[in-house]
């Protein structure tokens, strides 16, 4: 999962995109990148690291022209401590081509190979969008052999890169001298929107609270398949280039990935999170009686606008137990020391009277690896509680996610092969609530605009369920993708979102 946002104007829009960045961070913290275009020259500068500490007031100044793009990075392939892995990435032929990309491509290891033998072209990193690029790259020039560059050129390309590539994506490419290329995924797995400003000034978006909060009207969301090419005079050309694409988006991006004020394919993200806790209620009041709960109290943040549904429909006081600390900085490691472990108590530090003589049921949005979990529930306790009761938004993860999200493995989940019981034991709570798969995809279903123009097909909830959208994902797959998770060092602390101790750590 990333951020990625492209902009062509006609005045400088380096400002333009880091605000935009910045709006985005949630979606990776990692590393930070910026291209711009100044007639035919591209200028660039990224690095590891979040966007307002990549970005200085002289590495703005050096990213001067009306056209650009970026990306935040969270990362899910290849080597995440690779300052080269940091994006955009570019190639000088044709044209000059740089390229930003959200999602996780599920056939790189054979387009990798496939790239050297068939096409001749060199990669230099492990990372699935520089495959990406190369292949984009290389269709844009059999698509343009002999003739000049076109919208009809450029779609022909992404017709021929749909063809090749499988997995999720969406992706934002400049090519220089020429204009700004977005397109997504057949399946609309990953998210890309489009809104445009009062002076003509277009913006591409991996979440419409990155225009509405730059001063854009959001206009709409781009189409599985379809792709969008903005010329540098701001004409917008687009078209259907991928045959039989249905949408499915993340359901992840509804229950915890995206911003609660952001809207996707047409679904309110903060309305789908108020329905997760509508259906989650049924689900409490089958296990535990609302009057054995005392209060109900969020673990921050996602869960927030779950939890107030939950608690105005059963009844109970909702409370806030949990500070979070939003600056937790990284760990270094001294001359003599051992590797030290976050602890979740450095994050969270509980408001002890809010926990202290009653029976607490904690809300989360869900349940990973299931350590932080355990560790929040003995600080409940700690703090005083009688009884802990725990229900998550979401359904147990059971299976890897392979679409653009860093989920472990399957043997790292806490849910798989185990029954909510033995979750239960695990975890130390006194009662486990899980939401419902089918619950879950209706109440995110049932947020869509009635002015939606884009019928809903379903959802990729493969991590929920196991069933992958795509249709080429199986064991030996699974495992090859998981080889190529990114490489964290002992050294450095994991800044993935998602990122958990093991089960086994103390």
């Amino acid at each position: 999962m990333c951020g990625i946002v492209g902009v062509v104007s006609s005045t400088p829009v380096n400002q333009l995109l880091y605000d935009a960045m910045l709006l985005l961070q949630h979606r990776g913290q990692d590393a930070a990148g910026m291209v711009t275009l100044q007639e035919r020259k591209f200028f660039m500068h990224k690095a590891k690291g979040m966007v307002r500490d990549v970005f200085r007031t002289r590495n703005m100044r050096a990213l001067p022209g009306a056209v650009g793009l970026g990306q935040v990075r969270y990362p899910t392939a290849g080597n995440a401590y690779s300052e080269e892995e940091a994006q955009p990435f570019y190639v000088n032929a044709p044209f000059g081509l740089v390229l930003v990309h959200n999602g996780n491509l599920t056939n790189a290891h054979a387009l990798r190979a496939e790239l050297f033998s068939t096409d001749h072209r060199h990669t230099n990193t492990e990372s699935d969008s520089e495959v990406l690029l190369n292949v984009l790259a290389h269709e844009l020039e059999r698509s343009t052999r002999g003739v000049p560059l076109h919208s009809n050129e450029v779609f022909e390309a992404v017709r021929n890169v749909h063809k090749r590539i499988r997995g999720s994506y969406s992706v934002i490419s400049l090519i220089a001298g020429h204009g700004l290329l977005g397109f997504r995924d057949p399946y609309g797995i990953r998210p890309l929107c489009m809104g445009r400003s009062a002076d003509g000034t277009v913006m591409l978006a991996s979440e419409s609270v990155a225009l509405e909060g730059s001063g854009f009207v959001f206009e709409r969301d781009i189409n599985p398949g379809e792709a969008v090419f903005i010329d540098l005079q701001g004409q917008v050309h687009s078209m259907q280039c991928a045959e039989g694409a249905t949408l499915n988006p993340c359901i992840f991006e509804f229950v915890y990935l995206a911003r609660p004020d952001s809207s996707m394919d047409g679904i309110s993200v903060y309305q789908a999170r108020l329905n997760l806790g509508e259906t989650l209620a049924k689900r409490v009041v089958s296990t535990v009686p609302p009057n054995d709960i005392d209060v109900i109290i969020p673990i921050p943040e996602s869960s927030r606008p779950s939890a107030t549904q939950l608690a105005h429909l059963l009844g109970v006081q909702y409370r806030e137990g949990f500070v979070k600390n939003r600056y937790v900085g990284r760990t270094f490691i001294m001359p003599g020391q051992g590797v030290r472990k976050k602890s979740v108590r450095q994050k969270l530090n509980v408001i002890a009277s809010e926990f202290k003589g009653r029976n607490v049921l904690l809300v989360d949005d869900s349940i990973v690896r299931g350590t932080t979990s355990r560790e929040i529930v003995q600080m409940a306790r700690d703090a005083g509680a009688r009884k802990v009761y725990l229900a998550s938004a979401a359904p147990p993860v059971r299976f890897p996610n392979v679409y653009g999200i860093d989920m472990p493995t399957k043997d790292e989940l806490v849910a798989h092969g185990r029954t909510v019981e033995e979750i239960r034991e695990l975890i130390g709570c006194d009662a486990l609530i899980y939401q419902d798969v089918d619950a879950m995809k209706q109440a995110v279903a049932k947020a869509l605009s009635p002015s939606s123009k884009r019928k809903l097909d379903g959802f990729d909830a493969s991590c929920f369920d196991g069933v992958y959208i795509t249709g080429d994902i199986d064991t030996d797959a699974i495992v090859r993708m998981n080889n190529n998770r990114p490489r964290i060092e002992e050294t450095e602390e994991d800044s993935s979102r998602l990122a958990l101790p093991n089960m086994t750590e103390g």
